[in-house]
């Protein structure tokens, strides 16, 4: 990165992205339900960024100076800055967690019962579960001696409850650990409904904190913390071009259950000469200790129940349904032209019949697909069971280092392998990240291939919730080149031919958007009018990030669409007065790529499977798929048009005015996800009506 260029470190955009989440849970123009929805979503991510980013800022705390001088930041420095940004967002969590979904679920007739709310009727019910469903779940464990190290599973809850022998009062505090077993039992347990038709609630915590004296007789209970142990999950698997991959990948995800400790979580209230008996016990430092409010696992908040009360959660929209793609014709209407399908507003039920169609047809042939993320229970990979015993050919890619996926996609794997798919599994070094398929059928002697190229995973149940853009074509010239990409994942073998439509990561995918940018320059340069508007999860990669800052420089209009990190540093005059950047937070997760360059008018637009960060761009096979249909691309440019004009739910990325929500030139509120489904909603009804 120039030093004469602004930078944010990618963890501190992060969690810039990540308080979005906690500004939409305080919203009140969204249903309840879904602000405790976003609470979820941003622990979750809490969760995953401790696992993984943190763990590696303090590994590389502990390589040494010498080494650290390679960086371009401080750790330790960095690191104390991610803790108090985190430290901040927790307390702001808190507040609206007990200052405002609280006391709205009140307004609903939803109390959240605590042990001091209590009635008799309520303690009866409350110990009468703890005997029936929890006694041989909770492990209670009075810590001796501090030379005793209880193990702590990863991510558990757990109580700490300070003791007093009864008989021996004068004898020196004790200490006590109880689990608290949520992934055996519902976290909210619902009270039979009372006379005044109130639904009360109570976490599973309290049911233990009520019946801890039943668990530790002999003792005085003086009071008890709740606490959570997260542990470092990043796989430790050497990139080199032999041994056995998948052996290593098992090795790993049985040592990410017992690594080093990367935070313990633990009540605010918590008196610090408990804590000191945890550091001490559980061997952290300052470093590792991060303060929450009363309860942890908030992800859970996912499962809080519904209650059938439809009006604390978003109105269902009915997915679109285009006919030509979910008929016995879906090859046959591939060959005459090409289709865009944006999920979640689309209906996935094209994907899901583009394989069972081609699992029946008897003129398919081969049947080939990449893997990132897989459902559990996937129709799609079912499909592809029956294709084989169909007599087709199938062949299959499947990424087993896909972070948190890597059992389920393994499970797949072999599953698949058994029923007599060809598989194909993680190349040492790489990570294959492209989402794409290929069928071919032959009728009498000829070859005709249809292919689906999407910027999501083929996975049936992020296609409800997350937002991407796919594309059904024949195109030779696209077909072509994946097919190349496809001959490489199976040899491993370098391909001869350059490729001229399909950009691939690794090979020319950067070299073919750093030509897009240097395009747009000229032209900016010549006085000509230039723009760019990228679309894409995260923007990370510094010599990019350069090139945009030259591009703003030359006089181009960069328009960002950006859902998480954003390392570059917009509206700073003189340096990125060109460049505008907002990201959306709403129903929909924003998961699609989209590049479109002005091209002196000549319009070129791509979808891709990459972000703009150095790991996409460098370390994954990635793709970026021309839109060659004039339709098509004027689709894509509406649906671009219309996230701009956002001014209900975008918010800004700016160097003064980070996360504001962004305001445009239209009095008329617009909400862009909901704009993009009543367009599409339109878009599909004349299709289907011709």
């Amino acid at each position: 990165m120039s030093k004469d260029y602004p930078y944010i470190h990618r963890d501190l955009s992060w969690l810039s992205f990540n308080f979005r989440l906690l500004q939409e849970a305080s919203d009140k123009t969204v249903p309840l339900y879904e602000r405790m929805k976003f609470l979820a979503i941003y622990s979750s991510n809490l969760d995953e960024f401790f696992r993984v980013r943190v763990a590696n800022l303090k590994n590389l705390i502990k390589v040494g100076k010498k080494t650290q001088r390679s960086l371009d930041f401080e750790p330790k420095e960095l690191l104390e800055n991610v803790l108090a940004t985190v430290n901040a967002q927790q307390e702001e969590f808190s507040i609206i967690m007990e200052n405002q979904i609280i006391p709205d679920l009140r307004k609903q007739g939803i109390r959240i019962l605590r042990m001091k709310d209590l009635k008799d009727h309520q303690k009866f019910f409350v110990e009468e579960y703890f005997n029936e469903n929890l006694i041989p779940y909770v492990q209670p464990l009075v810590l001796m001696d501090k030379k005793i190290r209880p193990f702590l599973n990863n991510g558990a809850l757990y109580l700490v409850l300070r003791l007093k022998d009864i008989e021996n009062p004068e004898d020196q505090e004790r200490y006590g650990i109880v689990k608290v077993p949520s992934e055996f039992q519902e976290r909210f347990i619902v009270f039979p409904i009372d006379k005044k038709d109130k639904t009360s609630i109570i976490f599973l915590d309290d049911i233990i904190r009520h019946c801890q004296r039943i668990i530790f007789p002999g003792f005085t209970i003086l009071d008890s913390f709740s606490i959570k142990l997260t542990r470092d999950a990043e796989l430790y698997i050497d990139d080199e071009f032999e041994g056995d991959l998948v052996s290593k990948i098992k090795k790993s995800l049985t040592k990410r259950k017992v690594g080093p400790a990367s935070r313990l979580v633990y009540d605010r209230e918590m008196p610090q000469e408990l804590l000191e008996v945890l550091k001490d016990v559980f061997e952290l430092t300052n470093f590792d200790l991060l303060p929450e409010g009363r309860y942890h696992n908030n992800a859970d908040l996912f499962k809080f129940p519904k209650l059938g009360i439809e009006s604390l959660s978003e109105a269902p929209l009915k997915p679109l349904l285009i006919n030509d793609l979910i008929n016995g014709r879906i090859f046959s209407n591939i060959d005459s032209k090409d289709y865009l399908l944006h999920v979640p507003y689309h209906s996935y039920l094209p994907v899901i019949n583009f394989f069972e169609q081609a699992a029946i047809d008897p003129y398919v042939t081969h049947i080939k697909i990449i893997q990132y993320r897989v459902a559990h229970k996937s129709r799609i990979m079912e499909a592809l069971i029956r294709a084989v015993a169909n007599g087709k050919q199938v062949t299959a890619f499947i990424e087993i280092k896909a972070r948190f996926d890597e059992a389920a996609n393994l499970e797949w794997g072999e599953k698949l392998e058994l029923a007599g798919v060809k598989v194909f599994y993680s190349m040492p070094g790489l990570k294959v990240h492209s989402k794409m398929a290929l069928i071919t059928r032959n009728i009498k002697g000829i070859e005709e291939d249809y292919a689906y190229f999407s910027t999501g995973n083929f996975h049936e149940g992020t296609a409800q919730i997350y937002s991407d853009i796919g594309l059904f074509t024949s195109n030779k010239k696209l077909i072509n080149e994946a097919k190349i990409v496809f001959e490489y994942l199976a040899t491993k073998k370098r391909p001869k031919n350059e490729f001229e439509h399909i950009a691939v990561g690794t090979f020319e995918l950067k070299a073919k958007l750093k030509k897009l940018v240097k395009n747009e320059i000229r032209q900016a340069e010549k006085g000509k009018e230039a723009k760019i508007v990228l679309k894409m999860n995260s923007l990370e990669d510094s010599e990019m990030i350069d090139l945009l800052y030259d591009a703003n420089n030359a006089g181009v209009k960069i328009t960002l669409i950006i859902r998480g990190i954003c390392c570059l540093v917009p509206g700073i005059p003189g340096v990125s007065e060109n460049i505008t950047a907002f990201g959306h937070i709403d129903r929909f997760l924003e998961h699609a790529r989209v590049f479109l360059f002005y091209n002196s008018g000549d319009e070129l637009i791509y979808i891709s499977s990459a972000d703009w960060m150095v790991r996409n761009l460098h370390h994954r096979i990635e793709t970026m798929i021309p839109i060659y249909d004039k339709k098509i691309k004027k689709l894509i440019k509406d649906i671009l048009k219309i996230q701009i004009k956002d001014n209900v739910k975008a918010r800004r990325i700016h160097y003064k005015k980070n996360n504001n929500y962004r305001k445009t030139s239209s009095e008329v509120p617009i909400r862009s996800q909901m704009e993009t489904y009543y367009y599409l909603a339109k878009n599909v009804e004349r299709q289907n009506s011709l």
